[in-house]
This record gives structure tokens, sequence and C-alpha cells, in this order.
């Protein structure tokens, strides 16, 4: 079974008219945003901010958040709103642990039975983390980094392992953009075609080791106490202006 595509673009344009503005619309907006660091941990999601910049009403802003909350991506406060989640440390290293506990298996199971459907979809996809490192896009760099242990999750045709990958590497987008040193923003360069060229030459042991050791480079270093808070106008942030 196939896991859904995930979205490519880090522009999204609103649809013409509030009808046309659903809550799945809101819902990758705000997770392209957190993907690409857009919006900080922490960061409040006023109802009423979010229904003036989608011109929609309070109700469809509200199922939007709750699939957030769902995801992981919104904490969803009493009395108080929703706000970004913003994920301790102790969390953060139970989602590093996590990951490489599921990702690790995952590059693992993945060079069994790729499909070449896949492989050209990573190979493509690890062209555009090159293109974007070469001519400093700095923020389609951070989403296509997060993107790709999504896409490589995708490969193993497992939608419910796609579906776990995608909400823990969007938690990952937090806690660096929380916690993360500058020089630890991305994936460092060549280590995604490394894990790829284990997976194409057939060996897993390779392709299992290069991915534990890629997920803790990036675990170490997080840098616990300095989070970085940011602000600005909500329409902007989310790419609607």
């Amino acid at each position: 079974m196939s896991a859904p595509v995930e979205s490519g673009s880090n522009e999204m344009t609103r649809p013409a008219g509030p009808e046309r503005v659903d809550e799945n619309f809101i819902v990758e907006c705000i997770y392209n945003a957190v993907m690409e660091h857009r919006l900080a941990p922490s960061t409040k999601l006023s109802e009423l901010k979010l229904c003036d910049t989608f011109g929609v009403g309070r109700m469809r802003v509200r199922r939007a958040l709750l699939l957030l909350s769902n995801q992981g991506i919104v904490d969803l406060e009493t009395n108080r709103g929703a706000f970004v989640a913003s994920p301790s440390p102790a969390e953060a290293n139970e989602v590093f642990e996590a990951r490489t506990l599921l990702e690790s298996s995952i590059a693992r199971h993945v060079v069994a039975d790729i499909r070449p459907g896949d492989l050209a979809m990573l190979r493509q996809h690890i062209s555009l983390e090159s293109v974007a490192r070469d001519n400093n896009k700095g923020v389609d760099l951070i989403r296509l980094s997060g993107e790709f242990h999504v896409k490589l999750a995708q490969a193993s045709g497992n939608t419910i392992l796609w579906r776990v990958v995608r909400e823990l590497v969007t938690r990952s987008s937090l806690i660096v953009g929380l916690f993360g040193a500058s020089n630890h923003m991305v994936c460092p360069e060549n280590e995604h075609s490394n894990i790829l060229a284990a997976i194409e030459c057939g060996e897993p042991d390779d392709a299992e080791a290069m991915m534990i050791e890629h997920l803790n480079r990036i675990r170490g270093g997080l840098n616990f106490s300095a989070p970085k808070p940011q602000e600005g106008d909500l329409a902007e942030i989310l790419g609607l202006t």
C-alpha cells in the first residue's frame, strides 16, 4: 500500500474564495511553516488571526487545529488556546531515540524490495537538496532535509510507518528550531546520498549503520540551553502574502 505523496512546494498560494480554503489547506500551510522553521515553537496560533489570515470561519480553523494537535504539531491548552508545540529536552531525546530505532529498521527493510520508482523519487529528492545547498537556499534545504526521511519511509510502502515518521520528523523540526545550533539546522551534506547508495548496492548493514550515525549526529548538535523565540506577521510566515 503506497503512502500519500508529500507536498514538494515551500510556497502556499491561498485559493480564491473562503469556500476553497478547507482545513486540509490550513493544516498543510502550518505544517510547511513548521518544517521550514518559519513558525517557531510556542508561537500562539490565535483563532481570530487564523480566521482573518485564511478568510474562513472559526469552525474550519478549529478543525484544522484539532488535526494539527493529533499530529503533535500543535498543543491545545484549555482557556489559553493553540500553540505550536514546544518539546522539552526529555521529549527531544525520546523523539530521536524513536527515530533511530524506527528509521534504521526502515533503511534495512527497503534494501530488500525498494521499487525502481521509489529509487528515482529519492534520487530526484537528493538532487533538489544539492541545488538548494549550492544556491544557499536555507529555507528550502531545511524542508528538504526533513522530507528525505519521510520519503524513505514512504518507499517502505507502509502507510502507518509513513505517518509515524512524518510526525516524528515534524517534531524533530520543532526540536532543531528550538535547540539546534546554526551549523546543525539541516542534515549534513552527502549523508543522505550515502544512505541511498548503500540501499541501491543492497547493503542493509551499511544502510542501517549510516542511518543511526546520521541521526546521532543531528541529535549531537542540539543545545538545550538556547531557545530561539520568533515573531512576525502570521500571513507572511505562512507564505500567504
